[in-house]
């Protein structure tokens, strides 16, 4: 019981953290996930069981962005279903590519991504214009956020809904606050199809997931009434933020793991 308890008292306060940065710019699972493993949490256990914690924080965050109608549903619909399709295969994929190699590419592309949002004049500015397109490369475009971002959630995971946002404002001109809520969906699906697949081999402890749910889930909401009551600036700082704990975290297993 004493054990129990103790893993409740790292584990729920990190996770409400995490559900908090989560529903503003993604990466929340750096937060959370470590918290699990320090915990003594067993490292398959500790994926399904953050998944299921984030993926009831992210369906709050969620609903909060379609009730403040911060959600293009003509896109979200599409990235969704990418993102289903993406998680799955990243899965499998990350059964074929060394822990090495996936760090590697993501050290090599986080300071390409922060340089980005550096020089990219829409992603500082509030009044940002759509993206004039077809409806054919229009719905190819949204699936294939949601496919590619979705297979790095299921190979990697940490800062997809980041990824998910700048893809968004980038390639479909979405103002940050409504790709914030797009992604969110997006996100959710990813989340879903992974637990599922946890869920299946039996990798979940419900018994430290439900609480951490709970705190994640109160995270999210308050980070997601920010996001929308705060606009485009707070969202910009988080993203900031996630990319250099990426940046850290990424290095920090290449060179010492």
């Amino acid at each position: 019981m004493g054990e129990y308890v103790t893993s409740l008292l790292i584990i729920c306060p990190l996770v409400f953290a995490a559900g908090f940065v989560d529903a503003i710019a993604g990466g929340g699972g750096l937060i959370s996930l470590p918290a699990y493993l320090f915990a003594g949490v067993p490292s398959h256990m500790a994926i399904g069981t953050n998944k299921l914690a984030m993926s009831i924080g992210t369906a709050t965050a969620s609903a909060n962005y379609i009730k403040a109608k911060k959600v293009d549903f003509s896109i979200a619909v599409w990235s969704v279903i990418g993102a289903l399709m993406g998680a799955a295969m990243g899965s499998r994929i990350a059964l074929l590519i060394s822990d090495k190699v996936l760090t590697m590419m993501m050290l090599g592309a986080l300071p390409v991504v922060a340089i980005f949002i550096l020089t990219r004049k829409e992603l500082r500015s509030d009044e940002i214009e759509p993206k004039e397109m077809g409806r054919t490369r229009f719905v190819i475009t949204c699936l294939a956020i949601g496919l590619f971002i979705g297979m790095y959630d299921g190979m990697i995971g940490p800062g997809t809904g980041t990824f998910m946002i700048l893809a968004f404002t980038s390639l479909l001109g979405l103002d940050l606050v409504t790709s914030s809520g797009c992604a969110k969906l997006s996100n959710l699906a990813s989340n879903v199809a992974s637990l599922l697949v946890f869920a299946v081999s039996g990798q979940i402890n419900f018994s430290l997931g439900i609480p951490a749910a709970i705190c994640t889930t109160a995270g999210a909401f308050i980070g997601s009434k920010l996001a929308i009551k705060g606009g485009s600036k707070y969202i910009r700082i988080i993203i900031f933020l996630v990319l250099a704990m990426l940046f850290v975290k990424f290095g920090y297993e290449l060179m010492f793991q």
